[in-house]
C-alpha cells in the first residue's frame, strides 16, 4: 500500500492517510487501501483499537476532484484499481458528468455507494476506531471522521462540509446522527466549518487539545481503550451502533448518496463544473466560498 500506511504496536493498529502532497485527497485507490487496512486490523487478534490519522498539513481535504471537476480524464492514473468500462472507470465517470451527455443516476450511485461502503468499514469494524484530526477535515474527509467511533480534534483544526453550498451531499449522512438534527442543519444549511474547540463544545469531538498536545492525547486514549478485553470492546461497539441502525441509518445513506449525484447535476452544479473547466477547480471553490468569507479554510474542499 502507498496511499495508506499501516502498522501495529501495543495492541493499536495505526492507519495513516498518505497523500500529503494532495491534502490526503480521496481517490479510489486510497479508499481501497483504507478498507483493506481496516479489515486487516479487524481480523488481527493482536489489535484491540484502531487509530486513524492523516499525514502532512491536515487530516483530509475531501475528494481529489481537480481532474474530474476540470473535465479531464487523466484521473485514470491508478492502474489495477478499476475495470475498464465499469462504473468506477474514470472515463465513465467523466462522461457521466458531462453536461453534453445524459446523466445516468445509477452509474453515479454505483460509484458513490462503493465509496460509502469503504467509509462505513470504519463504522462496521468490530473494534473501536479513534480518528485524530489536525489541520483540516472537510467534505468527503468528514465521512471518514464521522464513521469513526471517537474524534480527537486539535483545537485549531477545521471540520465541516462546504460542498453543502453547491456540488455535494454528505453520502454517509452521519451529521444528524452525530450532532442531532438542529446542529446538523446549522452546518449543512451554510456549509460552515467548526473549529476543534467548537466541535468539542457541540459534542462532535471527545477531546480538542492544543495542537502540540494532539498526538499525546490521542495516544493516551487509544492506550486506555487497548487495556480492555477485545470481546468487551466489540460488544460495547455493537450495542451502541445498533441504535443508529434502528434509526434508519442504512436508508438515510441511500438517500444521501443519491442526493450527492443530483447535487452535481443541478443548474448550479453544472455552473460550478463549468467554472472549474474554464478557470480551474480552485477558482470554482473560491467563487463558491468567497460570499461566506471563508475561502482558504482548507486545501481542496472537494
Amino acid at each position: 500500500m502507498s496511499a495508506v500506511l499501516y502498522e501495529v504496536a501495543e495492541r493499536v493498529a495505526r492507519i495513516m492517510l498518505n497523500r500529503p502532497e494532495r491534502g490526503n485527497g480521496i481517490t479510489r485507490a486510497l479508499l481501497s487501501e483504507l478498507e483493506a487496512a481496516v479489515e486487516r486490523a479487524d481480523l488481527d487478534p493482536e489489535v484491540r483499537v484502531l487509530l486513524l490519522s492523516g499525514n502532512g498539513k491536515g487530516f483530509c481535504g475531501g475528494y481529489d476532484l481537480v481532474e474530474s471537476a476540470e473535465g479531464r480524464r487523466a484521473v485514470a492514473g491508478e492502474p489495477g484499481t478499476v475495470q475498464p468500462g465499469s462504473p468506477l472507470d474514470p472515463r465513465v465517470i467523466a462522461a457521466n458528468h458531462d453536461a453534453a451527455h445524459i446523466w445516468d443516476p445509477m452509474v453515479d450511485y454505483s460509484m458513490m455507494s462503493r465509496n460509502v461502503r469503504a467509509f462505513m468499514s470504519l463504522y462496521r469494524c468490530s473494534k473501536p476506531v479513534v480518528c485524530k484530526v489536525h489541520g483540516f477535515c472537510v467534505a468527503g474527509g468528514t465521512d471518514m471522521a464521522l464513521c469513526s467511533d471517537l474524534l480527537v480534534i486539535a483545537a485549531d483544526a477545521k471540520i465541516g462540509y462546504p460542498p453543502a453550498r453547491v456540488w455535494g451531499s454528505p453520502t454517509t449522512s452521519m451529521w444528524a446522527y452525530r450532532l442531532g438534527p438542529q446542529r446538523a442543519k446549522r452546518l449543512l444549511f451554510t456549509g460552515d466549518c467548526l473549529s476543534g474547540a467548537e466541535a468539542l463544545e457541540w459534542g462532535l469531538a471527545i477531546e480538542a487539545p492544543d495542537p502540540e498536545e494532539l498526538d499525546a492525547r490521542a495516544e493516551t486514549l487509544v492506550g486506555r481503550i487497548a487495556r480492555v478485553p477485545v470481546n468487551q470492546l466489540q460488544m460495547m461497539k455493537l450495542l451502541v451502533n445498533q441504535s443508529l441502525y434502528n434509526q434508519g441509518l442504512d436508508g438515510t445513506q441511500i438517500l444521501g448518496t443519491m442526493f450527492d449525484g443530483i447535487a452535481r447535476h443541478t443548474e448550479e452544479g453544472y455552473a460550478f463544473q463549468a467554472t472549474a473547466a474554464r478557470e480551474g477547480f480552485r477558482a470554482a471553490v473560491r467563487e463558491r466560498d468567497e460570499p461566506f468569507g471563508d475561502y482558504g479554510a482548507s486545501t481542496f474542499k472537494g
